[in-house]
């Protein structure tokens, strides 16, 4: 069982870290199991829960990032490309490939803003690219994409062929262009796996959720324990500010007056729609609106997901989906889809996730770019430790921005590289079985020694990857049985998650160790017995418990408009 005081005693008692890392999203944790890899002492702190924030909002998507070719990214495209094909290798138990069909309205349209722009002239961007536009970038695309190939080149089909098989498709397009990217299932969970891969790779190497910077004078960082609100003093030689779209927040508590960031927020929302879930099938549509924006539909988890919108927001805390981009999205999604119903009554949840880039004057947030950048702060000020700001960036390519600070970093502390981190599996991506065959070998396998069922042991599989093993080797331990709400988890998997994944607050179960919450599947009654359970294991009182109950009903209302007294006692879910 992970003993989350025993981490603080440690650091307690040996305060001096080489590294100390102000956020644990996908860009702290990338950079914190790149420094482990390296064997450096270092300490990932999160005022919050691992990737709670802007890590938790991505459209749930791996991918390179083909629009932003039309703004000239091509290095941040060739590295997201290459980060895609590393993670579909590296982390195959959540990053799974995804076909992605454009329908295209127009044969030429766009072209020759894009050739304009080649010579220096410039032209209004359209709000319509057509097919010869498409097949440039596509093209571009899938040359990017040649080293580390691991998914088929792009191909057109006929607006027959295209209508044939997608009935339901607006009829005004010409054609259609499918490409590949990839899709995640759990980024939340990726990202802690992540964190205890970093720990069981270097016994130096720690990690402290619900730990805020509070401030920090000369050698020393303050931090406070977010769940006692208790002080904890660092001593770095260096710190990294890797919080993303709260970069100047986190730096202001540092003593440094920082305006690097500039982010947009991007909502999204989950469908309980079958039609629409059926008419998109194992496939994403990537769709112009008629204001020239891009949106993207696909089914995530068994729910039809469309996203997102790109909103420029100066405070990160504020980030909801609000009711004027739930509108624009259910009207977006009937320029592809025509003649599908959709409407507010189907929208099972919403999320929205701050992009945190660079700042910019660029006129529009689609111009903004979204390449990534590591600025350096030295000691000055009273602070006699530098603060390396890890500024933009995608998703995607967080391991090859982890590489190029973590390079900063060994140069700064005389110390080089041991190890690389391109081809290194993350959690239950290790050993994965990747084809049918190999799955089912794996699953036989697992039943045969705990002798749970093998539809549990999938399930199992799918969630976890293959430290399904370790779940299911404690599930059996003991007695176990289904949760009474929850037909598709059992109260020993709830247990082992509590024990083993870091938990601070009950809403880190339904958000981030399980799709619960987004996928509509959390009612009064299964929150009340998740507290349940949690509560001698977090040694929670009575109150406390009552108190983790209420706080999540308010962030699930406030943040994903889930409003679970609307949903009384349902029928338990099979999740």
């Amino acid at each position: 069982m992970d003993n989350r005081q025993q981490t603080i005693d440690a650091i307690r008692e040996q305060p001096n870290v080489s590294v100390l890392i102000a956020g644990a999203g996908v860009v702290g944790a990338g950079l914190f199991r790149e420094l482990a890899l390296q064997g450096v002492d270092v300490l990932m702190v999160d005022r919050a829960d691992f990737s709670a924030g802007a890590s938790a909002g991505p459209s749930r998507m791996i991918h390179g990032g083909l629009r932003y070719l039309e703004f000239g990214e091509f290095k941040l495209v060739r590295e997201s490309v290459t980060e895609r094909n590393r993670l579909l290798v590296n982390a195959p138990h959540y990053v799974l490939p995804l076909p992605t069909t454009v329908p295209l309205r127009s044969w030429f349209k766009g072209l020759g803003h894009v050739l304009a722009k080649c010579v220096g002239i410039k032209t209004p961007r359209p709000k319509n690219r057509g097919a010869a536009l498409a097949k440039i970038g596509m093209t571009i695309y899938d040359h990017f994409s040649a080293p580390t190939r691991v998914m088929p080149k792009h191909k057109f089909a006929s607006r027959y062929e295209a209508l044939t098989r997608r009935p339901g498709l607006e009829d005004d397009i010409v054609c259609t262009a499918t490409y590949y990217d990839a899709w995640i299932t759990y980024p939340e969970r990726l990202v802690l796996e992540m964190a205890l891969d970093s720990e069981a790779l270097c016994p130096d190497a720690r990690s402290l959720s619900y730990a805020a910077v509070e401030s920090a004078h000369g050698d020393t960082v303050t931090l406070r324990d977010e769940l006692t609100g208790d002080a904890i003093e660092v001593k770095p030689q260096i710190v990294v500010n890797a919080g993303g779209p709260w970069i100047d927040s986190l730096n202001k508590a540092l003593g440094l007056d920082t305006a690097m960031i500039n982010g947009t927020k991007g909502g999204h929302l989950i469908l309980d729609n079958p039609e629409l879930a059926k008419a998109l099938g194992d496939e994403q549509v990537f769709y112009e609106t008629p204001d020239g924006r891009v949106c993207i539909a696909f089914v995530w988890l068994g729910k039809a997901m469309i996203g997102s919108t790109d909103i420029r927001i100066e405070n990160p805390d504020e980030a909801v989906c609000d009711n004027d981009e739930t509108d624009y999205m259910l009207q977006a999604i009937r320029t592809p889809f025509p003649r599908i119903e959709v409407n507010r009554s189907q929208v099972i949840s919403t999320f929205s996730g701050v992009r945190p880039l660079a700042r910019s004057s660029a006129s529009t947030t689609g111009q903004m770019s979204r390449s990534h950048r590591c600025d350096v702060t030295e000691p000055a000020d009273g602070l006699r430790f530098p603060v390396l700001s890890m500024i933009g960036g995608k998703w995607t390519p967080f391991r090859a921005f982890a590489e190029q600070v973590t390079n900063q970093i060994l140069l700064r502390l005389g110390l080089k590289r041991e190890a690389m981190s391109d081809a290194l599996s993350i959690g239950g991506g290790k050993d994965f079985p990747i084809t049918a065959e190999a799955r089912q070998q794996w699953i036989a396998r697992l039943v045969e020694r705990t002798d749970l069922s093998a539809e549990l042991a999938d399930r199992l599989l799918f969630r976890y990857g293959t430290r399904a093993e370790q779940v299911a080797g404690f599930m059996v331990s003991e007695q176990d049985a289904d949760l009474r709400n929850h037909a598709g988890y059992t109260r020993r998997e709830i247990e082992f998650i509590l024990r083993n994944e870091r938990v601070g607050h009950l809403d880190d179960v339904v958000l981030r160790r399980t799709s619960m919450a987004l996928m509509g599947e959390l009612t009064p009654a299964l929150l009340a017995e998740l507290a349940e359970i949690a509560q001698p294991i977090l040694s929670w009182s009575d109150d406390q418990a009552a108190a983790e109950v209420e706080r999540t009903v308010g962030i699930l209302r406030n943040k994903h408009g889930i409003d679970l007294t609307d949903r009384g006692e349902e029928e338990p879910s099979n999740g």
